[in-house]
């Protein structure tokens, strides 16, 4: 079967598996695959199976769909190939099972938003933008009831290490820290890791898992393994930095 490894900094983010259906990529919700980046258009690019093979065809995206360093307008896709989307990287993986029969990948919901203009690449305003992560989610949506729900938002409070601020809120998809100039919260140090950890935001609900192979990282004194959700209060502990965790009033 073949599957696709969603990579930022070589920290796997996400792993798909590939039917016979069609795998939108963009940064809109509405993709298959959605990569919440300003460096990422709303729908950059779609993959799919054609007569014995996978293809990738970018839709007309503003910073290009890239299959090993070579810009493409569609590509058949072989064994270990790697597929650059802004500054994420889809590694492609197929055993060579059989694929699976063809099913439908459309995602059923709300209707698409407004789509915030995508940043060009290789100016420093972009990296800025694009190391920053996406905007705050805005104002309050409907819920299933009548009433409206507020989605929280993670806050991180700095106890310890050599970082830009003392505070930081956490309104990306994905908030980096780490050493690497893509990082929202930048570590300083000869010895501080280039990429240390990720906290993913999923509804109003943050993860942490480390993104470095040899990099331990603690919540409440305990080394976690794997993903590990967050609670109100608890301390964070990666290379020299620590903090605690709570939401914003």
């Amino acid at each position: 079967m073949a599957k696709l490894y969603l990579k930022f900094e070589q920290a796997v983010l996400k792993e798909v598996s590939l039917s016979q259906g069609v795998l939108t990529i963009g940064r809109l919700p509405d993709n298959v695959l959605q990569i919440d980046n300003l460096a990422v258009s709303g729908h950059h690019a779609k993959i799919y199976w054609e007569q014995n093979h996978y293809s990738v065809e970018d839709l007309g995206s503003l910073n290009g769909t890239y299959v090993n360093n070579q810009r493409v307008g569609k590509a058949a896709l072989k064994e270990g190939d790697q597929i650059v989307i802004g500054k994420h990287l889809l590694q492609f993986k197929d055993d060579g099972q059989k694929v699976p029969t063809e099913q439908s990948f459309t995602k059923t919901g709300p209707s698409t938003p407004k789509l915030d203009s995508t940043v060009m690449l290789d100016t420093k305003k972009a990296q800025e933008m694009i190391a920053s992560g996406p905007p705050s989610a805005g104002p309050a949506r409907p819920a299933t009831t009548a009433t409206y729900v507020r989605e929280r938002v993670g806050i991180l409070n700095v106890i310890e290490g050599k970082v830009e601020h003392e505070q930081y809120v956490l309104t990306g998809k994905m908030t980096m820290i780490g050493k690497s100039d893509m990082a929202t919260i930048r570590l300083k140090g000869f010895f501080a890791p280039k990429t240390a950890a990720l906290i993913s935001r999923r509804d109003s609900k943050y993860f942490v898992t480390a993104s470095g192979e040899k990099v331990k990282v603690r919540v409440n004194g305990e080394e976690i393994a794997g993903q590990h959700e967050l609670k109100e209060g608890d301390m964070v502990e990666v290379a020299n930095f620590k903090a605690t965790f709570g939401y914003q009033d």
